[in-house]
């Protein structure tokens, strides 16, 4: 590497001219086309439409079309929409009290320096203007046909910036990306609906639609939900309603059991705006840490209404990130109302382990036939196999429950019915008034020992150990940071030692010997990461978990009736009982009209 080249003649400092600046300000705000719809959308809705369209060619390089019914934009405004910091949502003077989706006025003026933007509006009572910006170039006020409303039409989206089309990914994924962003808007507004079409070809293509809802905001939201997340999610999410000092929780949550692989599904909304933040999302995963196994994330749409001058959304050039005055009461709301709403879900499941379940044990497809002409000695056992099928023999264990009074009411037992029979010393099965459960003996009772364990040392405290010779582990400025954590309720205790260290003089029992310089510093990486820790109550968690593993029921035990019975009842008690401690189903319920379904009985 060369050293720098000091003999170098003094810079002289310039004024940028205004194209140059609205293209770097598109550089900044305009990522990509997803950014540039998100930019109108967002427009249209602080504009009081109710019903919004997109349509988009090419994944938006060549066309992006936004489509509104608010009360559009007088004639003489027009020039000054697409000027720089030239808004009509506030004055200017508090940025705190912002209540609208966009309030920095760049959209317009960036979109117009990157791109070849016409806007053409009518508010009542006046005739329909258009007015073209072209690669920031201003054109002159046109009368124009429009009935209602604003259309923002875009073309050629980076035309004057070229070097930005290099780094566009292809026309599916950018795609996909505008159909995220139109998502995540919907289930901010239930109440708008909006339509979402590729023009691409010759006939326009609907790849979303959402039709406004009705009612009150809850059911209008779980109606949303289930046009945009899915029936299923619909279906398996719970109802979220909390408020703490001000600050408003709503929304829904998965069962744990409806679980995904990767961190797709996780929406998150402050005051009606979408947004990704590192603090809400660490909260979530927090208040499912004790349900879900690492490689596995939950599902949830959750909306924080708070008063304005409570989070400051004026922090990222997308206003994509927030920052909340209080971050530790928002944190504590969203984990304390998730865990509320998990444990009033006791032992309910996903209905999509139900139907996983069917899925596996619907016949498949028949194979085209082999007729006996062919000659190929690998197909004759085959043919033969099809002309004559045999039964195989049974090879599974199968223990009826002899003691089980076959007449009892099915009135008289919980929603997990009584056990019928034990298969393969592992299973149980259930009788049900509409349907059969199989129930897991050995993952549901190691769920109920761990509840139970957990139980006892929430009530009784974490014993500690107290070290002969204290570690002193050397953290600097960070020090501070930990002795302000409440780590002793989870039997870590840390006192100062001198600057920048710190002396663990105990810690707890449970974990055993430890590295505490490397808990300590993993403590810290979590604080950075989420702005909490649960390293040392997940670790102590951990260690319960795998005793709650050796002390449950075995798998290869036979069990007798009253023993099941007693089994189903504790399920049916115990909160989080549904899911083993690794996030998987404990029980799967099938019901009647489904058994039927797959004999072809109904």
């Amino acid at each position: 590497m060369n050293a720098p080249d000091r003999n170098i003649s003094l810079p002289t400092i310039r004024q940028l001219d205004e194209s140059a600046v609205n293209r770097i300000a598109a550089g900044e705000v305009i990522e990509r086309p997803a950014s540039a719809v998100k930019e109108l959308v967002e427009n249209a809705l602080d504009a009081g439409a109710r019903r919004i369209t997109v349509d988009i060619a090419y994944g938006g390089k060549t066309l992006i079309r936004v489509t509104d019914d608010g009360h559009g934009i007088a004639p003489m405004q027009m020039p000054l929409a697409v000027s720089r910091h030239a808004t009509s949502k506030i004055d200017g003077s508090d940025l705190t009290n912002i209540h609208s989706f966009g309030f920095r006025g760049e959209a317009l003026a960036s979109l117009g320096a990157v791109g070849r933007l016409t806007l053409t509006s009518r508010t009542a009572g006046e005739e329909a203007t258009s007015l073209t910006v072209t690669g920031g170039a201003l054109g002159v006020c046109k009368p124009a046909a429009l009935s209602s409303g604003t259309v923002m039409e875009l073309r050629d989206l980076f035309y004057a910036t070229p070097a930005r089309l290099k780094f566009l990914r292809t026309d599916r994924a950018e795609m996909q990306a505008i159909s995220d962003v139109i998502k995540r808007l919907a289930m901010a507004e239930p109440f708008v609906g909006f339509t979402l079409r590729d023009v691409s070809a010759d006939a326009a293509r609907v790849t979303f639609r959402a039709d406004p809802q009705t009612g009150d905001l809850f059911d209008a939201l779980h109606g949303r939900l289930a046009t945009v997340l899915g029936k299923d999610f619909a279906e398996n999410a719970l109802p979220i309603d909390a408020e703490r000092d001000g600050i408003g929780l709503t929304g829904y949550a998965a069962l744990p059991t409806y679980s995904r692989g990767a961190a797709v599904a996780q929406f998150l909304f402050v005051n009606g705006r979408p947004v990704r933040d590192k603090l809400l999302l660490g909260a979530l995963r927090g208040a499912y840490h004790d349900f879900l196994s690492r490689d596995r994330h939950p599902v949830a749409a959750l909306f924080i209404d708070c008063p304005p001058e409570l989070v400051d959304v004026n922090v990222h050039p997308a206003k994509s990130e927030v920052r909340f005055r209080e971050p530790g009461m928002v944190r504590g709301l969203i984990v304390s109302a998730l865990r509320h709403a998990l444990a009033n879900a006791g032992h309910r499941a996903s209905t999509t382990v139900a139907d996983a379940t069917l899925g596996a044990m619907r016949p498949e497809a028949p194979t085209a036939p082999v007729y006996q002409m062919e000659r190929s000695p690998s197909l004759r056992p085959q043919s033969y196999q099809i002309e004559t099928p045999a039964f195989a023999e049974p090879t599974a264990r199968f223990e009826p429950v002899i003691d089980a009074a076959p007449d009892t009411p099915q009135a008289t037992y919980g929603p997990l019915g009584a056990a019928r029979a034990q298969v393969h010393e592992n299973y149980i099965i259930a009788q049900t008034q509409n349907g059969m459960v199989i129930v897991d003996q050995h993952a549901a009772h190691e769920r109920l020992v761990y509840e139970k364990l957990k139980r006892q040392m929430a009530e009784n405290g974490v014993p500690t150990q107290a070290l002969l010779i204290p570690d002193i582990v050397e953290l600097g400025t960070d020090a501070d940071r930990l002795l302000e954590l409440d780590l002793g309720r989870f039997g870590l205790v840390l006192e100062p030692f001198g600057p920048g260290a710190i002396a663990v003089r105990e810690t707890p029992a449970i974990l055993g010997t430890i590295n505490a310089e490397a808990l300590l510093r993993d403590i810290l990486d979590e604080l950075d990461d989420t702005g909490d820790t649960l390293t040392v109550q997940s670790r102590i968690e951990a260690v319960l978990s795998r005793i709650a593993c050796h002390g449950s029921i075995r798998s290869g035990r036979q069990m007798r009736a009253e023993e099941m019975n007693a089994l189903l009842r504790e399920m049916e008690a115990t909160p989080h009982s549904g899911q083993c401690n690794h996030g998987r189903p404990t029980y799967v319920e099938l019901k009647l009209s489904d058994i039927e379904r797959l004999f072809g009985r109904t």
